[in-house]
């Protein structure tokens, strides 16, 4: 299924010219326009699931092995010392565009790219609140 004014479908099924790196029946892999660093790229399913809760787990299954398979042609072909795989659900995660893409960014010793958080502290009544989901 496709959403009409997804961005992102129609650059997956083709409708508006991309970078294509890979295409199969499920998936297009496109360089990202406004990369965070040479070879960056996007997993693109081509039917519509708004995140990761959305896409169907065969999907998913699929998404990760093609994520493999690209990034250690990336890793290598563009001697990158490193792969950052960022995968976004929601707003307050930073997505942006609400069709499920995964980020594939090569990474470089000394590269200003800037994916890290400050560590926190595991607390007790984190961890049994946390635990008692599971």
């Amino acid at each position: 299924m496709l959403e009409n004014n997804c961005i992102f479908c129609k650059i997956a099924n083709g409708e508006i010219p991309s970078a294509t790196l890979y295409e199969d029946d499920m998936f297009r892999v496109i360089l990202d326009l406004n990369p965070a660093a040479k070879g960056h790229a996007l997993i693109l399913p081509k039917k519509h699931a708004a995140d990761l809760f959305e896409l169907p787990d065969e999907t998913a299954a699929k998404a990760i092995v093609l994520a493999k398979k690209i990034a250690g042609v990336l890793k290598t072909g563009l001697h990158a010392d490193g792969i950052n795989l960022v995968q976004n659900n929601g707003e307050a995660a930073g997505q942006t565009v609400f069709h499920y893409h995964m980020h594939l960014i090569p990474r470089y010793q000394g590269d200003k790219v800037n994916i890290n958080w400050v560590p926190g502290t595991l607390t007790e009544e984190d961890k049994k609140e946390i635990l008692a989901l599971f």
